[in-house]
């Protein structure tokens, strides 16, 4: 099976890899993610709703699994074609644009980036990507940080919960 850059596996059919749609809470935004991380992405989502800034729901610019080659690759899988990363508020923070965030909204998507085991796009290298977070764990740390987390029940299947 084919990996995403963070090697987790990644398809062209969201059933194989288990992604699923799962509403944000606090919004009716409703995001396509792997099952064994939604929790992580998904109170991320809410996280930044709630204490960075709302996600626009009549903005059609908040996603997250797509089976897709890293945007300018020939060859990188992109996380999103495992499910693993989420964009928000895209067209607030366009690929490649710098500083489309306060200092102190930085500080807070840091904070919660370590909290939830992501890595934030806009700490990258080359071409930042303000918008987007990914899953920077393997899966046992995944797990091992939702149960410290006490997330466990946000990846039960519930009334939020959809397959793709």
């Amino acid at each position: 099976m084919e990996k995403s850059a963070n090697g987790w596996p990644a398809s062209a059919d969201p059933e194989e890899i288990a992604i699923i749609r799962k509403r944000v809470p606090g919004t009716d935004l409703k995001l396509g993610v792997a099952r064994p991380v939604a929790p992580l992405l998904i109170a991320f989502a809410a996280d930044f709703h709630r204490l960075i800034e709302p996600l626009d729901e009549g903005q059609l610019d908040d996603w997250g699994y797509c089976y897709r080659k890293v945007r300018g690759s020939q060859a990188v899988i992109s996380n999103h074609a495992s499910g693993t990363a989420i964009d928000l508020n895209a067209t607030k923070h366009p690929l490649g644009k710098e500083g489309t965030f306060s200092q102190d909204q930085i500080k807070i998507i840091r904070r919660l980036c370590r909290k939830y085991g992501l890595k934030w796009g806009g700490d990258y290298r080359y071409r930042k990507d303000e918008m987007h977070v990914e899953i920077a764990l393997n899966s046992a740390q995944v797990s091992t940080l939702i149960s410290a987390l006490d997330l466990e029940k946000t990846n039960d299947k519930d009334k939020t919960e959809q397959a793709i």
